[in-house]
């Protein structure tokens, strides 16, 4: 899922920052390093039990009040910035590209088409790292017996 929506994002970065300040391999660099970082944010962000800033992102119309986003502009500032480009002009682009590349991967979890199947916001739960997600999702169902034994299993 996770490398799906990495290389969506960098196909998105490049598409919409084409023609910017920075040469095409540093255009390139710049939106692999900036899908890397957001892919990482939303990592993050579920690994530390805030799935609802996470849900909000892909389904939310709002995105000036997410904080994924802000950190996603930010970020994509930053790595704008360390390839060459001046700060006023990163802010520019970022903030330029930040919503199309989140509106272009909201589609996909808006989606009805078998092949966007994965992107299901309903299971949120299996993008969380390691065990976690499974866990959580044998809590929702209560299925204790199972919870105990992924425990059991986690503490050896």
């Amino acid at each position: 899922m996770f490398e799906s929506l990495k290389r969506m994002a960098i196909q998105k970065l490049m598409s919409k920052m084409a023609g910017n300040a920075l040469s095409e391999a540093a255009t390139g660099e710049a939106a692999e390093e900036g899908a890397g970082a957001i892919m990482e944010t939303i990592k993050n962000q579920l690994a530390g039990g805030n799935m609802s800033q996470v849900t909000a992102l892909f389904s939310g119309s709002n995105l000036e009040s997410n904080e994924i986003f802000q950190s996603a502009k930010s970020q994509l500032s930053q790595v704008l910035q360390n390839k060459g480009m001046s700060s006023e002009e990163a802010e520019a682009e970022a903030a330029a590209t930040a919503p199309d590349l989140i509106n272009g991967l909201k589609e996909k979890f808006e989606s009805t088409s078998p092949e966007d199947s994965e992107f299901d916001l309903g299971n949120i739960a299996k993008w969380i790292p390691g065990n976690a997600g499974d866990l959580l999702n044998q809590v929702k169902s209560g299925d204790v017996g199972g919870l105990l034994n992924k425990a059991k299993n986690l503490l050896g």
